[in-house]
């Protein structure tokens, strides 16, 4: 039996697309995060077997462009909004990211964030917060926190503090986790 599986969004190559081609597929969010991690159905060829347990880990280092949310958080959205659309149970579909370099900045509270934007929001804040609700793991690394002069306090609750990025990536790779760069 074959399964619709969603299409990971790609903006760049969308916009590459013909119209026609993009009028074809709505790309949208959901069905776990409302507003975020759009995608897809395709006619996939290769099926999610029954009982499949994924556990993934995405390194994110590079931080948001201005006003926008940062895009590897936003991939992570997406890898578990296409799999529960595609049929997997939530609870099956396990995510990390080991945050690291510029992306650290958008871990920090509103007001954190706002010192140096001038009382800005954070615009990865609200996804981060919903990412930590569902189970996501966002381990930061401590190296990189320090030179950068970002403490644990500056950081939405619920971030963990790693020795290193490569620390975390080494024991998330032995708890059975697919890196994705």
């Amino acid at each position: 039996m074959m399964k619709l599986l969603p299409l990971v969004f790609a903006p760049l190559a969308l916009s590459a697309a013909p119209a026609s081609a993009q009028e074809k597929h709505e790309f949208k969010p959901g069905p776990v995060f409302a507003e975020y991690g759009a995608v897809t159905t395709v006619d996939a060829d290769v099926a999610i077997p029954e009982g499949a347990v994924f556990k993934v880990d995405f390194d994110a280092s590079q931080g948001a462009k201005d006003g926008a949310v940062n895009r590897t958080f936003d991939s992570a959205a997406r890898f578990i909004n296409m799999h529960v659309a595609a049929g997997m149970p939530e609870k099956d579909v396990h995510v990390a990211l080991v945050v690291h370099g510029p992306a650290i900045n958008d871990l920090k509270t509103d007001a954190a964030w706002g010192a140096s934007h001038d009382g800005a929001a954070n615009p990865t804040g609200p996804l981060v917060r919903e990412l930590l609700d569902h189970g996501v793991r966002i381990l930061v690394c401590g190296q990189a926190s320090a030179h950068m002069g970002v403490e644990k306090e500056d950081m939405i609750p619920g971030i963990e503090m790693a020795l290193s990025a490569m620390t975390a990536h080494t024991l998330l790779q032995q708890q059975g986790y697919t890196l994705i760069p």
